[in-house]
């Protein structure tokens, strides 16, 4: 038998990518990545967008799951030049009567601002908080038998509802936008079943680690990973964009960080029948709208709360944001999206010129949507801000295509990999015994299109490199 070139060859190298590429090689393995652009990182890209010395994050800014990530925990990061800032306020949601409702790392001070609401979340959220280290493994994990079944289930009970059906739990306004926020991340109308459980998710990560943001931008947190990759042996190669198989050297093992509608594209001529089919029928989510702003000064948020948050969610009410998720996944353009903002620059100096600022924000759109939503936003945004348009020294937008152009695993401009609703929450990318084996041998699928879905938190290239050993190379 011919002597291979590699033992694994990893195609794409956003977090999911290196984490696969980190585990195989901490095996001993010899391990390549290659990334299609000039670039590592995938979402976890920093550039210049605006102007000059104003470093903007293309995708990803706030990472409250990758702090929280059981693998990336497991290395040193920060001998690699990670460190995560943490703002005192994790999240603000701005109102129109000029308060906010907050999420910071203390629950009780979360919950001391949802007045009659206040025991309320903390009988929704503290046993979360306390079963967290044991329960978040389990989160992050494909469908199996858990080691605390009762544990998860009780989780799960609150984590399959719709989130506008938990949002019952709580009497107050307040309380109710504040979760509509949380759980409007899934990208999804909040009517569907399992939107509770990013808002679920998302808020206990905040009590447990905060929500950290990567000092010089979220390039930071790739190179890190790289760096560490590079020391314990590994290999990469930017500017090696892959349309076929024959591109790659030998390997016993390639992965592939990427969705179905590419991998059908490279490999799909080698795949079962039945795979290819159930991986044609693999739906993509909402897609986003994206703006960076370099500024002239920090965002004049009415509330000074919403002025000291790393991430500022827009949308008022719960009533709004669901009407905005909803009408956007009808394919129509709300005139009132729900925008996540972030303005890291608050808290990290590196990000701007001396008294300069950078911001980020985005909307759901319609799949391959082509529609300018620059005006839309920015009057949310002036909303709970006034003046803000008056700050703003340059902006620069991405709409679906663009986005795709940019990073294509944002098919239509899904930032996901592809919608997480009941249909596809267990059975992404295909119904198999293992979500990360393909139908040929010795390929893997190890992107956000399998489980646990998005976010970075490299655990879907964990759980596909756990498999591929186990497969090919553990004896």
């Amino acid at each position: 038998m011919a002597k291979h070139e590699y033992d694994a060859i990893v195609v794409g190298s956003g977090p999911n990518g290196l984490a696969a590429a980190i585990f195989l090689q901490q095996k001993g393995l010899s391990v390549l990545i290659v990334e299609g652009k000039k670039t590592i990182g995938g979402g976890l890209r920093t550039a210049e967008l605006t102007l000059s010395g104003f470093k903007h994050d293309i995708c990803s800014a706030i990472h409250p799951l990758a702090a929280a990530s059981p693998f990336f925990q497991s290395l040193p990061l920060e001998k690699y030049g990670l460190n995560f800032i943490k703002p005192n306020i994790a999240a603000a949601h701005p109102l129109d009567d000029g308060t906010s409702v907050i999420l910071s790392e203390s629950i009780e001070q979360t919950a001391s601002y949802l007045g009659i609401d206040q025991q309320h979340y903390l009988k929704l959220i503290a046993p979360i908080v306390q079963q967290w280290d044991s329960l978040l493994p389990e989160l992050l994990a494909p469908l199996h038998f858990p080691k605390n079944p009762f544990q998860l289930a009780n989780f799960g009970i609150n984590a399959l509802l719709p989130a506008n059906l938990l949002a019952n739990k709580f009497d107050t306004q307040e309380a109710k936008a504040l979760w509509a926020g949380m759980a409007a991340h899934s990208i999804q109308p909040l009517s569907n079943l399992t939107t509770s459980a990013i808002g679920l998710v998302l808020m206990t990560a905040g009590h447990k680690n905060g929500w950290p943001i990567p000092q010089g931008g979220s390039q930071s947190l790739a190179d890190a990973l790289a760096a560490y990759f590079i020391a314990i042996g590994g290999r990469i190669e930017t500017d090696f964009w892959v349309n076929s198989l024959q591109q790659l050297p030998s390997a016993k093992a390639i992965l592939f960080d990427i969705t179905p509608k590419q991998i059908l594209q490279i490999a799909g001529h080698t795949f079962s029948n039945l795979y290819k089919w159930q991986l044609e029928k693999y739906r993509y989510g909402m897609g986003v709208f994206k703006l960076d702003w370099a500024l002239d000064s920090p965002i004049p948020f009415t509330s000074y709360k919403a002025r000291e948050a790393g991430t500022v969610h827009i949308g008022n009410t719960l009533a709004e944001i669901a009407a905005s998720e909803l009408s956007t996944s009808q394919g129509i353009h709300p005139e009132k999206p729900f925008v996540l903002l972030a303005q890291q620059s608050v808290f990290d100096n590196t990000r701007a010129p001396k008294g300069k600022h950078v911001a980020w924000g985005y909307c759901h759109v319609p799949n391959g949507s082509t529609k300018d939503m620059t005006n839309a936003i920015e009057k949310q945004v002036e909303r709970f801000a006034p003046g803000f348009r008056d700050t703003i020294l340059a902006r620069h937008t991405f709409n679906t295509i663009e986005l795709e152009e940019y990073n294509p695993n944002y098919i239509g401009g899904d930032i996901n990999g592809g919608i997480i609703d009941l249909g596809q929450l267990f059975t992404r990318p295909a119904l198999r015994y293992s979500p990360y084996r393909t139908s040929t041998k010795g390929l893997y699928i190890c992107s956000s299109s399998t489980p646990p879905g998005g976010g970075v938190h490299g655990m879907c290239g964990y759980h596909a490199a756990q498999r591929a050993w186990k497969d090919i190379f553990e004896k």
